[in-house]
């Protein structure tokens, strides 16, 4: 029989809310814990999403975090196919997009965000996508499957770059569009946008930089890309990758503090009595970007908030405080970032663009604040110390990619 009240309800069936309720069982949690889920599947990774599963490399029953025998075995009760549609914070109870009321003791709001849609004329038409969730690549997949070659990417963050290089692969010709004057701008420095750019191009992808989309169109399916400028790219589908906007509505119109995503404190803790939020709608004082309220869209990031909050409601009330670290697969290419770039005042290059295999140091006042390292695991390994630890090495043996970062680790 489906329970009326649970002792932690748990929103969402992603990273973080798999993660708290996986990190409860662990830690000798004997109370009732339910997931709601949006989606029908169990919870899965996301990353290789645009990456491995979109590229057919790793079948869809790999991508579980867990098997799907696991949430039964350890009495977590999955809800699938559902929203909770608004919370009352006073009474402890959510409302469901079926209909039934479910009380709690604790809430752990997980929610993520959804892909932001384009707001011009045509945004709505068929064959338009976001590459969020499994139904979003596997309608992808039978589109390409169906012949569709003609693809234009919208957004040059690490998702459109990513499905560029995939369908690159998959011998589609590939437009990618980037509103800012150059990619990754929001995440990283000219290097690393400069070297990315001619990587794709020289890959065959048509990318552009300080474009503008001023239409879809389409009768009833996109046929076409309008661009500010008048131009019309052709296309058979569009992908549209520019960002999310964070799913916390309910727990919003229920009186949360926030404003991009929901506020949380140092434990995780809405404005709201006995509710958390983690992962991508969480907004907290990130000690790596000097204390600014912000977001952090990554599984590191939703896995150590879910963390975090399991050993809160275990009672164990540990102050969240985790370095932040990203990755991106694009061709032969591996990207990893450690720290938040935001703000530098200074970057040092460490080898050549040329060899694809060198790191951008990001340092604000002299210390090291982030790295970006492309196919060069040691610098990211030993760099990470240098965030940690707020390093002020010195520029000129920075520099030198023969001098190893553990020298600058004092």
């Amino acid at each position: 029989m489906m329970r009326q009240a649970v002792d932690v309800l748990i929103v969402g069936g992603g990273h973080a809310g798999a993660q708290c309720a996986i990190t409860l069982r662990q830690g000798g949690f004997a109370g009732s814990i339910a997931i709601v889920g949006r989606e029908n599947e169990p919870p899965y990774e996301r990353p290789p999403l645009s990456k491995e599963y979109f590229a057919r490399e790793k079948a869809f029953d790999r991508l579980y975090i867990r098997p799907q025998a696991f949430w039964a075995e350890k009495d977590i009760a999955l809800i699938l196919g559902t929203e909770v549609v608004s919370v009352d914070a006073q009474a402890h109870t959510a409302l469901l997009s079926g209909g039934r009321t479910m009380g709690y003791g604790q809430m752990v709001w997980a929610a993520g965000g959804d892909p932001r849609q384009l707001s011009c004329q045509g945004a709505d038409l068929a064959g338009v996508y976001g590459v969020r969730t499994r139904a979003d690549c596997d309608a992808l997949m039978g589109e390409i499957d169906g012949g569709a070659r003609r693809i234009a990417v919208v957004g040059g963050g690490y998702i459109g770059l990513e499905a560029a290089a995939v369908l690159t692969k998959l011998g589609c010709h590939v437009t990618l569009l980037e509103a800012a004057p150059r990619v990754l701008a929001r995440v990283s420095g000219t290097e690393i946008s400069t070297f990315y750019e001619a990587q794709h191009r020289a890959h065959g992808v048509d990318l552009r930089t300080d474009v503008g989309v001023a239409a879809l169109i389409g009768e009833g399916r996109v046929t076409g890309v309008e661009l500010t400028d008048g131009e019309v790219i052709t296309v058979d589908a569009v992908i549209v990758g520019i960002g999310i906007a964070p799913a916390v509505a309910p727990l919003t119109a229920a009186g949360a503090a926030g404003v991009n995503g929901v506020n949380v404190d140092e434990f995780c803790r809405t404005s709201l009595p006995d509710i958390f939020a983690v992962g991508d709608c969480a907004a907290f004082s990130c000690a790596f970007a000097g204390g600014k309220l912000m977001r952090v869209e990554s599984v590191q990031n939703a896995n150590e908030q879910a963390n975090c909050v399991a050993k809160a409601i275990l009672g164990e009330m540990k102050p969240f405080h985790a370095t932040p670290w990203f990755w991106s697969n694009q061709y032969d290419l591996k990207l990893q970032t450690v720290g938040i770039s935001s703000d530098y005042d200074q970057a040092v290059l460490r080898g050549d663009l040329a060899a694809r295999s060198f790191s951008v140091v990001y340092l604000k006042a002299n210390r090291v604040i982030a790295l970006d390292c492309v196919n060069t695991v040691k610098d990211y390994v030993q760099g990470r110390k240098l965030v940690e630890a707020g390093a002020t090495p010195d520029i000129g043996a920075l520099a030198d990619p023969a001098r190893s970062l553990k020298e600058f680790n004092l």
